[in-house]
Order: C-alpha cells, then structure tokens, then sequence
C-alpha cells in the first residue's frame, strides 16, 4: 500500500477553537471547512506545504463509529523548530498557554509546550547536542 497523505483527526466539540489556535499560533491555512469538519494545513519553514491536521465534531452523522471525542489524555504533537527560544516568546506573546517551561534536555533537546483547545499537548522542540555520555546509556536494540 503505498499512502498519499496522512493527517490526524481529532474529535472535539472546540472545532472553531482548534482551527483558531492553530491559524493564530502556528500559521496554519484552512484547506476545507464544514460546518462539522475543518482540515487545516501548515507551511515548512521554505513556505512549502508542510503538515496537515484536521478535527471533527462529534454529533456529525459522517463520524465513523469509535471516535469518542478527545479528552487530551495519551497524545502529543511535537513540532520541530530551528529555534525553540524564539519559538516559546513568540507563542507566550501570542497568548497561547505555556505548560510545560523552556527546558534544555540531556538527551539533546530545547523544548517547551502548550496545549490547543481540543486538549492536544504540543511539544516544540528544538535539536541540541545531548549531554555527553547520555546516549550510551541506552544503546540501540
């Protein structure tokens, strides 16, 4: 099987509040909207077309059978940034809510999070050198 497109969908009555958030904080472009339904698309950061995500309310007859809504539990975006420090400034200028502070990782990560209005934890992430020596610590498989 080869797979033309992958995209989350997330089930969650704040449909007008996830669109928003991710316009406003992360640049993303409305793709399609429905009443129902919107799929949202991001740009790298050449401008290309990058990630795509979507949400759907739960009431909609369409929804397949399963897709309780989401509560936030059990999943994490992480969104890779050339600069995490500048990243945090400007989603805290923004408004979006900080939950998790700017911290430099040993395993080689700056990051930080936030959390969108479906409950999405996000984790923007930034590769730094890991402390010497973490790595060895768990060796490949």
């Amino acid at each position: 099987m080869r797979i033309r497109n992958f995209y989350p969908l997330i089930t969650t009555s704040h449909l007008v509040e996830a669109r928003d958030f991710y316009v406003r904080h992360f640049g993303f472009e409305p793709l399609f909207e429905a009443s129902w339904f919107v799929l949202l698309l991001g740009k790298d950061e050449h401008g290309n077309p990058g990630p795509a995500l979507a949400f759907m309310r739960p009431e909609h007859p369409s929804a397949p059978p399963g897709p309780e809504p989401f509560s936030g539990a059990g999943m994490i975006f992480t969104f890779e940034v050339a600069d995490a420090a500048a990243a945090q400034k400007a989603i805290a200028k923004s408004g979006a809510p900080i939950v998790h502070p700017l911290t430099d990782e040993a395993w080689g990560q700056r990051r930080f999070m936030t959390r969108d209005p479906a409950g999405t934890l996000i984790d923007i992430v930034q590769q730094i050198e890991p402390k010497p020596g973490f790595w060895e610590k768990y060796p490949p498989q």
